[in-house]
């Protein structure tokens, strides 16, 4: 029998039939002897996990050029077709009617609405990107994009969890949580994963989104503010020094040492133990972390914190939409490179908060959305891939763009589009991909894949790939079943854009 906590099995194995056989009434009491010593996969994971640290460094299933992950988050669903996949007959089709799938099982005759975006060829590589990531377009040769993607949920709520772990109900692991149980960390003053939210809002359903669900709470996220105190709560109680902080959490260590000895299944009192030194730590790393006066005025001025922004008004009304321009997603995207520079394995950068055109969820003006959003991400993530290449980062560092769907071909309203998760695009970018790769395609309209189409669970194999795990290895047993982030169904790295 394998000892591999991380080794998927498959039907009829030894370790399921005895999993069957203790999980009815009459195999209580074998359940429990097989338990306590250890034969249940359960017992078994737990028994082989470091006791003191649960992110302790582990080695990757295969050989990898990335260390970690970048991904930029676009809440509310970004257009395709305005942004990253070029239709000419859509542009050619302007204004005809067609029926098409609205939501699911929804056919209803439609207005097409053609992009107003220009678009145009960039690089070698003459990959199209449109005028709105003027930034952006000077790095497509280093992007592999993916035009092929489709998943299953209309409904920001269930697209977000599904996109962020893998599942359209809460309860279950993020990506990011995946990454820390299978590769732990290699900075023990910082968390393993690092979630920075938009100001004017986190998405639908919040921190499910990040969380660990099922495996220790020393998987989940940590949210960084991007301005002020990083981590609410993190100061120390007044009179207290650090020293008699350190103490504290030495002997809160240790008696929680002793008491999880004779405890081999209880993962929770691991995780209490390293929550415990990762928060008085963090105390010193993190406000170092944000401090940015290291970084010299051509730095910040590239990733666009001293650019000032236009407000944009709310369509339909006088209230403002809260433009925040590009110096709040630039300090986070310089927090990003920092926190990879040492040693955070992945780090989740939100763009979009709030309803209506405070995110990417353009119903109420596909144009007006464009101008306000593009220019809050492009600046600060063309000085984020042109940081990491000078730095020689980039090829360590996997970068990821895209939201929870994509948009509709048609439009909704006068000028606005629904959304479409029948086919829409993401990017990704170092970390052994692909360099400026178009992989796949949407149909004439964008609206749905049809060449090289890919579930999202292929994208999120594609990327614990490039980390170095293999998806049907990464498991973790809950239930009575090998959890997986891929999920049940059969899901492939996508290796049209693997270099």
């Amino acid at each position: 029998m394998s000892t591999d906590p991380m080794h998927a099995g498959c039907c009829g194995t030894r370790r399921e039939f005895l999993w069957e056989t203790g999980a009815g009434f009459t195999g209580l009491a074998l359940a429990s002897l097989l338990a306590r010593d250890g034969f249940l996969p359960s017992a078994r994971a737990a028994a082989l996990a470091p006791a003191a640290n649960p992110l302790a460094v582990k080695p990757p299933h295969r050989p990898t050029k990335a260390k970690a992950c970048i991904f930029l988050y676009m809440y509310g669903g970004p257009s395709q077709m305005d942004t990253f996949d070029y239709k000419p007959e859509l542009q050619k089709r302007d204004g005809q009617e067609l029926e098409i799938e609205i939501r699911r099982r929804s056919i209803q005759k439609q207005k097409i609405l053609g992009s107003k975006r220009k678009f145009s060829q960039h690089g070698e590589s003459g990959l199209w990107c449109s005028d709105a990531f003027p930034h952006i377009a000077r790095h497509m040769d280093e992007l592999a994009v993916i035009k092929s993607l489709y998943a299953d949920s209309f409904a920001h709520g269930s697209a977000n969890l599904q996109m962020n772990t893998g599942r359209i109900l809460q309860g279950y692991p993020s990506l990011g949580s995946w990454l820390g149980y299978g590769l732990g960390s290699v900075n023990e003053n910082l968390p393993a994963f690092v979630v920075m939210l938009d100001p004017r809002g986190g998405p639908i359903p919040g921190a499910a989104n990040w969380a660990s669900g099922f495996m220790p709470a020393a998987y989940q996220g940590t949210v960084f503010r991007s301005t002020g105190e990083p981590i609410l709560g993190l100061d120390g109680p007044s009179g207290v020094t650090r020293s008699m902080q350190r103490d504290s959490v030495d002997t809160l260590a240790a008696l929680n040492g002793i008491h999880a000895a004779d405890r081999a299944g209880a993962s929770e009192l691991a995780a209490r133990i390293a929550s415990y030194e990762l928060a008085f730590q963090l105390q010193s790393s993190a406000p170092e972390l944000l401090d940015l006066s290291a970084e010299d005025d051509r730095t910040l001025a590239a990733y666009g914190l001293y650019d000032k922004h236009t407000d944009h008004p709310m369509a339909g009304g006088t209230q403002h939409s809260l433009a925040i321009g590009p110096a709040t997603f630039g300090r986070q995207c310089l927090v990003a490179r920092r926190l990879v520079e040492r040693g955070v394995r992945f780090v989740q950068i939100y763009s979009g908060g709030g309803h209506q055109q405070q995110n990417w969820d353009a119903h109420f003006g596909m144009e007006q959305n464009l101008n306000i959003h593009c220019p809050e991400v492009d600046k600060p993530i063309g000085a984020l891939l042109g940081d990491l290449k000078a730095r020689g980062l980039l090829d360590s560092t996997l970068v990821v763009w895209g939201g929870e769907f994509g948009r509709q071909p048609v439009s909704q309203g006068a000028n606005g589009r629904d959304h479409n998760p029948k086919g829409f695009t993401y990017w990704l970018a170092g970390g052994g991909v692909k360099k400026g790769v178009s992989y796949g395609e949407t149909d004439d309209l964008g609206h749905e894949a049809v060449v090289n189409r890919h579930h999202i669970r292929d994208l999120h194999a594609t990327i614990l790939h490039l980390m170095g795990l293999e998806p049907e290895r990464l498991t973790y047993f809950y239930n009575g079943l090998d959890q997986k982030l891929t999920g049940v169904q059969p899901a492939h790295p996508i290796t049209g854009v693997i270099a």
